[in-house]
């Protein structure tokens, strides 16, 4: 099979001829149709995110079952499928409690400590595999269906984690990057207020297609004060903080109004001070959301299915083209997200 290979971080992509996988028991193995180009897996191509070398990335897959080993009996071939990012146990005590973030047992993630998506074939252990519902012309489209584990699923779990309600106020800090857009759009969905932050001024256009009623310029280093401007000083509902680093969520913290909200995802995972006799006087939350379970996938795919949502892609290449679109991604040039066609 056709693969994109990289032999360390921070090096280019080898395209190779790999052996095509074939699959041991409790394992099944896709042909890959498309799968997603997102920025959590140029971070392990950059080296800010350790991996297992030489890899194969990549992991918002959109695939059709092609092979089983014995005593699979969740998946046969041909089903259309895509994958879950986390190689959970399946058997933990946060398995079971659908909570698989959380496993005791984890054995990583696809694409970083096994191989990906960034090739014509995938084996992974098959409970790793999700059928896709149907509903979802997957062949028509596979770039967008394969991002949505991510794109769609993630800004979904968050709007039951800060348990947002129609009518409140949602700032999403971030809100032009390729997961932040889809909060933006979610956000929307659950009919609230949508304030996008960032400071790629020239994505405000897409941010206000997606959904934002209003824009803030970070870049003028106002955001409190544009904050509590916009909600005529009672301050957000919901602050979505998808860059963390100590000054973004210092900014969201103190614009949050009574039974505020903060939820953080990552991004720098920077320590920050927040005023404490607010959080007490206003009954405010500091929340962290850790990628999604594996049923807020599915329900990210019915919403899609139903035609409520859609994912936005605006770069998709061959697979040939993976460095170049990498430096796309790299550079935050991209608008929505990216995606490789492989199958």
């Amino acid at each position: 099979m056709k693969a994109m290979v990289l032999k360390a971080a921070n090096t280019p992509f080898v395209l190779e001829t790999l052996p095509d996988p074939e699959p041991g028991p409790g394992e099944a193995v896709a042909r890959v149709l498309a799968c997603g180009s997102g920025l959590t897996i140029q971070h392990i191509k950059a080296g800010r995110m350790p991996a297992e070398f030489p890899r194969v990335i990549g992991h918002e897959i959109t695939g059709e079952i092609v092979a089983v080993g014995t005593g699979v009996t969740g998946i046969k071939v041909g089903d259309p499928v895509t994958a879950y990012y986390y190689l959970n146990c399946g058997h933990c005590r946060w398995c079971i409690a659908n909570l698989e973030p959380l496993c005791e047992n984890t054995g990583g993630n696809v694409g970083k400590n096994c191989d990906g998506g960034y090739a014509e074939y995938i084996k992974l252990p098959a409970h790793i595999f999700l059928k896709l519902p149907e509903g979802l012309d997957y062949k028509a489209h596979p770039a967008e269906i394969g991002v949505i584990v991510d794109a769609v699923a993630t800004p979904l779990k968050v709007l039951k984690r800060a348990r947002v309600k129609a009518g409140e106020s949602v700032a999403v800090i971030g809100g032009g990057g390729g997961v932040g857009i889809h909060m933006l759009m979610m956000a929307k969905w659950a009919l609230a207020r949508v304030i996008a932050i960032d400071i790629a001024t020239d994505k405000f256009d897409a941010c206000r297609d997606a959904g934002a009623d209003e824009c803030i310029d970070a870049s003028q280093g106002n955001v409190t004060e544009a904050l509590l401007d916009l909600t005529g000083g009672n301050g957000v509902d919901v602050v979505v903080d998808f860059v963390s680093a100590a000054s973004t969520l210092e900014a969201g913290a103190a614009a949050l109004g009574n039974h505020g909200r903060l939820v953080t995802l990552g991004g720098a995972g920077e320590n920050f001070k927040v005023d404490s006799h607010a959080m007490l006087l206003k009954e405010q939350d500091l929340l962290g959301s850790r990628y999604v379970t594996r049923s807020e996938i599915l329900d990210a795919l019915d919403l899609v299915a139903r035609g409520e949502i859609w994912p936005l892609v605006t770069d998709i290449r061959p697979l040939e083209d993976a460095e170049a679109l990498h430096e796309q991604v790299e550079n935050g040039a991209v608008t929505g997200r990216a995606a490789l066609l492989i199958g």
